[in-house]
């Protein structure tokens, strides 16, 4: 039997390794005996662009229907985010969303999301846990069946999110300031509803294609160099905007093809909502998120916290309090007057409704930025290791912290979730096991890039002895 455990955002595992029928049969089991547990009676569910994304939501629609829930279920592939409006546009319970988010193409995943339209609260993904069985041996009704006995709807969330769109931004205005738009889709969900909300977007990688072209749909500047290269062959194109394979993340371009970070888009967020938008909240961030957060966050008299990594620590936070930006550097970001989830599309339309409403161009608004808080930069390496390795190196952080990482010494040590050695006021090196794949994280803040990389690079050669 294979042991099934809920990471940071959900359940994940290779295609017909550990992620198969039976296994997702167990998981939706699980879910469908809390929601009975719990008086809950109505689910959504989509998948998104990965393969057999149709077949494993079909399968977990039919365990969820022996139990008498009634599902909505997709019409073709969605992204995390229009499940989640969904929910709450439904009135349901629950929702499932048959992804694997950013990981490489031979994955497949299970997220829950609550009836509040965000990521379930940890104790309720530690309940659902308990319930996973070791098999499903009951007989599932079939698809036709439940349609007939009005447990199954199908419903296009695709529709209901553009709506939600077109009534919470002036596409009109965004369009007349002709901001040209190049979109890389990464062949995720966000495809279509990119093209329908931007019609006159360069596009790219807007293909049905589960294998990804053998890359991880991972919204990072190593994975979008083409998106890149075409902004910076072409000078008509003012803002790049890419989205992971279920388009909950974002990644961004300035007119000359520099990556622009989670770090910097948050900060850009901030300064938007609060100067421009006059609204205000709490910022909520993860801890591998730049402190420039906490220093905006303050001269706007704001309240913050820092959470540990997982969106859906944030998302908890944004169902209780009034939170106006929340967010964690993998790219998954939220803004007060949406759903309390990433959406990689809607943040994408609100720095492009900053730049339409300003006149200004993406460099412009970061040097603003830059101008309240300093400048700074930041750089990320995933360490492919073996266990035994990745461990030892935990095992140094917790019982012999690194006093050094070659010419830069530790002045102090952060443990919130993961390590995070500052070297100096605005500079920092972080390490921590990744809690979806089978890697070692390093994050790095400096002045500069280049300063960055050189931190990334003496850490590597700290703790794993090998130079970079």
């Amino acid at each position: 039997m294979t042991k099934i455990k809920f990471g940071t955002d959900g359940w994940r595992a290779i295609i017909a390794k550990d992620y198969t029928v039976d296994n997702v049969k167990r998981v939706a089991e699980g879910t469908a005996l809390w929601m009975v547990n719990n008086g809950l009676s109505k689910v959504v569910i989509g998948h998104d662009c990965r393969f057999g994304g149709q077949m494993f939501a079909e399968t977990a629609a039919k365990v969820f229907g022996a139990h008498d829930i009634k599902v909505n279920i997709a019409k073709g592939f969605v992204s995390t985010p229009m499940v989640s409006l969904g929910v709450v546009k439904t009135k349901s319970d629950l929702g499932v969303v048959i992804t694997a988010s950013h990981n490489p193409p031979a994955y497949n995943g299970f997220k829950l999301k609550s009836s509040f339209g965000g990521p379930t609260i940890p104790a309720h993904i530690a309940e659902v846990e308990a319930l996973l069985p070791d098999s499903v041996d009951r007989k599932l009704p079939e698809l036709e069946d439940m349609f007939e006995n009005g447990l199954l709807n199908y419903i296009d969330l695709e529709d209901i999110y553009i709506e939600h769109v077109k009534e919470n931004f002036d596409l009109e205005m965004i369009k007349n300031a002709g901001v040209k738009v190049a979109y890389d889709a990464m062949y995720g969900a966000g495809q279509r509803a990119m093209q329908k909300i931007l019609p006159d977007a360069v596009l790219l990688h807007c293909d049905d294609d589960p294998s990804f072209k053998g890359q991880a749909p991972e919204p990072i500047h190593r994975n979008l160099t083409e998106l890149s290269n075409l902004i910076k062959n072409d000078p008509s194109i003012a803002l790049g905007i890419a989205n992971d394979g279920d388009a909950d993340r974002i990644g961004m371009y300035d007119q000359d093809g520099n990556f622009v970070d989670s770090h910097h888009i948050l900060l850009l967020l901030l300064l938007y909502l609060y100067k421009y938008k006059n609204e205000t909240g709490k910022v909520v961030i993860t801890f591998s998120v730049t402190g420039k957060m906490k220093k905006m966050a303050e001269m706007f008299g704001l309240d913050y916290e820092v959470t540990k990594i997982g969106f859906k620590y944030i998302a908890e936070i944004m169902t209780k309090e009034d939170v106006l930006v929340g967010g964690e550097e993998s790219g998954g970001l939220a803004v007060k007057g949406h759903i309390p989830e990433r959406d990689g599309i809607w943040i994408g339309l609100m720095i492009l409704e900053f730049m339409a409403k300003t006149g200004k161009n993406l460099k412009e608004l970061i040097q603003d930025v830059y101008d309240l808080v300093g400048e700074f930069a930041f750089d990320r390496d995933d360490l492919h290791l073996k266990e035994e390795q990745k461990q030892s190196i935990i095992e140094k952080c917790k019982n012999n912290p690194y006093q050094s990482f070659g010419n830069y010494t530790v002045k102090s040590l952060e443990t919130t979730d993961g390590f995070k050695f500052y070297l100096s006021d605005d500079e920092w090196v972080m390490m921590r096991p990744s809690g979806t794949e089978p890697v070692l994280r390093v994050y790095a803040q400096a002045t500069t890039h280049e300063g960055a990389r050189a931190i990334l690079d003496a850490a590597k050669e700290e703790v794993l002895g090998v130079t970079a």
